[in-house]
C-alpha cells in the first residue's frame, strides 16, 4: 500500500516537472525567441525621398535596410528630371526591416502639348488656360493698345507661336498685351465750364476714360459745371488714358437751374 502511495506521488512529481518545463519552453518561445527572430517591436521610420536622384536610391535605402521599386512616371517643372515625385508609405511611417517603398519618379523628357489659343482673352483668363494645358505664364509685355489686359500675340522661346503647335509641357508662354491706351496722340479737349454729363459726353467721345469725380462747394457757379480737368486741355493724350474731374456741389435749396446731378462714385 505504501508503495502504491509512493507511485502516484511520483506520477504527480513527473507531471509538475513536465507542465512546468513546458510552460518554461512556452514563455522563451513566445517571449525570447519568436520576438528575435522576427524583431518583434524593432521599427525603421521611412525616410523623406522626395526629390531624391534615382541614382542614390539603391545607396541610401540600403544603408537604411528598406529597398524599392518604381511603379509610376510623369511630369512636373517642380522636381528635376528623375527624381522622386511621390512615395509609398510617406515619411515618417514605422516600417518592418527590407521593407519595399514604391515611388514615383518625375520622367527625364517632358511630353508635348498643344499650345492653346489666348488671342483677344484676358491676361488673367490665358493664366488659367495655359495652366489647365500644363503650360505656365512667362513675361507680359505692354504695347498701346485699346483693348486694356487684351491678349495681342503669344509668343514661345522669342518667337509668335500658333495655336496647335506642339511643345513640351511646362514650357512658359510669353504674351503681348494691350496698355488700354491706343498709339495716337491728341490734345485732350476743354470741359471747363460745361455741365458734366456734357463734358462726360465730349470726353468719352475723345477717347478718353472717365475717372474720379470730385465735388468742390462754389455757390457763385452752376451745380455740376466742371471747375478743374486732369489733364488740362491741351495737354497731350492718347486713347483709353483717364480724366479726372471736379464739378460744383449741387447745394440743397439751390434756384439755379440744373440738369443732371451724378453722385460721386
Amino acid at each position: 500500500m505504501k508503495y502504491q502511495i509512493n507511485s502516484i506521488k511520483d506520477v504527480l512529481i513527473h507531471l509538475a516537472i513536465i507542465v512546468v518545463l513546458g510552460l518554461a519552453i512556452f514563455f522563451i518561445f513566445f517571449n525570447v525567441y519568436l520576438p528575435k527572430a522576427t524583431r518583434h517591436g524593432e521599427t525603421i521610420t521611412v525616410p523623406n525621398l522626395q526629390g531624391v536622384a534615382y541614382s542614390q536610391l539603391e545607396e541610401y535605402l540600403t544603408a537604411r535596410n528598406l529597398r524599392y521599386e518604381v511603379n509610376d512616371s510623369t511630369f512636373t517643372t517642380e522636381y528635376p528630371p528623375l527624381t522622386v515625385m511621390k512615395q509609398y508609405p510617406k515619411a515618417g511611417a514605422q516600417v518592418k526591416e527590407n521593407r519595399k517603398i514604391f515611388i514615383a519618379l518625375n520622367a527625364e523628357n517632358p511630353p508635348l502639348v498643344k499650345v492653346p489659343r489666348l488671342i483677344d482673352s484676358s491676361v488673367k483668363n490665358a493664366q488659367l488656360v495655359l495652366q489647365s494645358y500644363g503650360l505656365e505664364l512667362g513675361e507680359i509685355e505692354y504695347k498701346p493698345d485699346p483693348a486694356a489686359n487684351a491678349v495681342l500675340e503669344q509668343h514661345f522661346k522669342g518667337k509668335p507661336v500658333e495655336e496647335g503647335a506642339s511643345i513640351p509641357k511646362g514650357s512658359k508662354i510669353d504674351l503681348i498685351v494691350g496698355d488700354g491706351k491706343g498709339e495716337q496722340e491728341f490734345e485732350t479737349p476743354n470741359l471747363m465750364g460745361m455741365n458734366l454729363e456734357d463734358a462726360e459726353f465730349v470726353a468719352i467721345g475723345s477717347g478718353l476714360q472717365m475717372g474720379e469725380i470730385k465735388y468742390e462747394k462754389a455757390p457763385e457757379k452752376t451745380p455740376n459745371t466742371v471747375l478743374r480737368q486732369i489733364p488740362p486741355a491741351g495737354a497731350k493724350a492718347r486713347v483709353g488714358e483717364v480724366i479726372d474731374l471736379w464739378v460744383v456741389e449741387f447745394e440743397e435749396g439751390s434756384t439755379k437751374n440744373n440738369t443732371s446731378v451724378i453722385n460721386e462714385e
